[in-house]
């Protein structure tokens, strides 16, 4: 029998068995009584952090609570963009710690995430632009971070189809190139530290929804959830945009905001761009994936909110830029958009740490920054809620920077930090 044939064969034959002989990527474990760490949030990061509390730690009496599927939040809601660009020096090798592990991710999980590092443009359309460009290539080149600016032939030789003429509405006046940053496959990154963290003895608690933070004595007790209470020594919360409402359980209010950040697919087109380019001054970023979508970027709501489809004028805005950035797209038509909810400190940047609840965690307020940061983030909470104490990465990122009034400005490099 030809192999083709044998596969078609095969297909019909988990069809009608609806795909019930399929061996499952995870299990579906009934909830302990008791586990020694209890995760909320089934999305990237909080997927990362069990799986590098079992694999570097080797503890894996764990479980993920989620109340929907694993990766449906904003981790499958996001563009994929990876990058560590930033200009703090924090921030910039929190991020480019993540960035390290990416290219090696898919051996480490036996999965592929499809990272593709095919580098990022951030243009510059104003003399302010362009000081600011050369500025942070040049603190992250001094914190060994991967960077370069480029004039503007230089760009329109790399993205031909890129308007660069100087009577254009956004005049390109040239960009920042970091060669090492690209994109991946959002839901495989998920999908994957999910089946290693599951290999490893984590429970995946899919469909299980916290409705509430058990504390007593200063000290967290556990979850309360539509399936039962969950006991644990030590509740890490990891829910991106729903930080604020499980702090709220809990009762702690954190110094987040929670905002829609829309974006939108096109059709399939054949291939034309090869790399990510973004502009801060319209907002807007595109690139292009493995099958052919344009995948844009527009901004986030200018109101708090936990709807996932946002404002039009938002959406308007980042199609006429992309129109003027890129002409041959005007025909281009979209076959959806969406919303994240991401959730934003006031200096742009996450809280990672304790809370003043002993043994209550929080990993939250990446904003618009969360995807990129998935694996480093994972590593370092999980280095976190095994030692209790801050790994040294994420100790600047601490809950207690706000009132000691230890910011880190990420503003000025995050206008688009995608």
């Amino acid at each position: 029998m030809s192999a083709s044939r044998y596969s078609a064969l095969a297909l019909l034959r988990h069809a009608l068995t609806r795909h019930r002989r399929w061996q499952p990527a995870w299990r579906e474990p009934e909830p302990k009584r008791h586990y020694d760490v209890v995760i909320v949030g089934g999305g990237g990061h909080g997927l990362a952090t069990a799986y590098y509390l079992a694999k570097n730690h080797g503890i894996s009496n764990v479980a993920v609570v989620e109340k929907g599927w694993l990766g449906g939040g904003n981790t499958g809601r996001n563009t994929t963009i990876v990058r560590s660009n930033y200009l703090r020096d924090e921030a910039a090798q929190l991020y480019e710690f993540a960035l390290k592990l990416w290219p090696g991710l898919s051996a480490e999980l036996n999965f592929n995430v499809m990272f593709s590092a095919r580098g990022v443009l951030n243009l510059g359309h104003t003399l302010q632009d362009m000081r600011d460009i050369e500025r942070r290539v040049n603190a992250n080149r001094l914190g060994g971070i991967d960077g370069e600016v480029l004039a503007t032939a230089r760009v329109q030789e790399m993205v031909p189809i890129l308007n660069c003429s100087p009577n254009a509405r956004y005049p390109i006046l040239g960009a920042s190139w970091q060669p090492s940053g690209g994109v991946a496959r959002h839901d495989a990154v998920a999908w994957g530290f999910a089946r290693g963290a599951d290999a490893l003895g984590v429970d995946l608690l899919q469909r299980t929804e916290v409705q509430g933070i058990r504390c007593g004595d200063g000290r967290v007790q556990g979850v309360e959830t539509d399936r039962g209470f969950i006991g644990a020594d030590k509740v890490a919360c990891v829910t991106a945009g729903h930080s604020g409402v499980l702090a709220a359980m809990a009762g702690l209010r954190l110094p987040i905001e929670s905002r829609p950040l829309q974006a939108l697919v096109s059709e399939p087109l054949k291939p034309c761009l090869d790399t990510v380019v973004m502009s801060n001054a319209v907002h807007g970023y595109v690139s292009q994936s493995d099958k052919g979508d344009l995948v844009i970027g527009a901004g986030a709501d200018g109101y708090n909110g936990y709807g996932q489809r946002g404002s039009f004028h938002v959406l308007a805005h980042a199609l006429e830029a992309m129109c003027e950035l890129f002409p041959s797209f005007s025909r281009v038509r979209m076959n959806r958009h969406w919303g994240g909810i991401v959730d934003i400190c006031p200096d742009a940047c996450p809280i990672i740490g304790e809370t003043p609840v002993t043994g209550l965690y929080f990993n939250c307020g990446w904003g618009t920054g969360g995807f990129k940061a998935t694996p480093g983030s994972g590593f370092v909470f999980a280095d976190t809620l095994a030692h209790a104490r801050p790994h040294p990465l994420a100790a600047p990122f601490a809950l207690e920077r706000f009132a000691k009034g230890a910011l880190i400005d990420e503003h000025g490099a995050a206008g688009v930090a995608h």
